[in-house]
């Protein structure tokens, strides 16, 4: 019996995998569990369908995260802060700072967690973030920090 697999089995097969499996696992364990359907033309279709909305989404999302990788290519920001002496920080400054700057600075919705920060930063100087915008997509904003006065 054919079936199109609807979750995970493991050695079986993963969501959309198309097998043949012995009649009786099938009636017994995979259909009643919704693990699977029955391929039939009309599921083999609508399967297709999906995929190819998945696809067409994906696309999108990448072409979306492709214009704000752009956006912030182009983006320089300042941040001020507070030194002494040897141009050290009275503090740090972090990566849900850089994401508020971002936010004022162009408008964008970066979350904290897409800016990449080994270590906050305590030290006046010119530094490259780098953002992850989405899954394979990176950006590096400028950062700039200089003295409060």
């Amino acid at each position: 019996m054919k079936v199109v697999f609807l979750k995970e089995v493991p050695g079986q097969g993963r969501p959309g995998e198309i097998k043949e499996v012995k009649p009786g696992y099938a009636r017994n364990y995979l259909l009643p569990y919704g693990l699977a359907e029955e391929a039939t033309e009309s599921v083999l279709n609508r399967l297709q369908r999906e995929q190819q909305q998945r696809r067409a989404r994906a696309k999108k999302l990448r072409r979306e995260a492709e214009e704000i990788r752009r956006k912030l290519e182009k983006t320089s920001i300042t941040i001020r802060a507070k030194a002494g002496q040897d141009d050290k920080l009275f503090g740090a400054v972090t990566s849900e700072d850089i994401a508020q700057a971002i936010k004022e600075h162009t408008g964008l919705e970066i979350d904290r967690h897409q800016v990449i920060l080994e270590q906050p930063l305590k030290k006046l100087d010119i530094y490259k973030v780098p953002i992850r915008v989405a899954e394979g997509v990176e950006a590096e904003v400028k950062v700039w920090l200089v003295r409060e006065t």
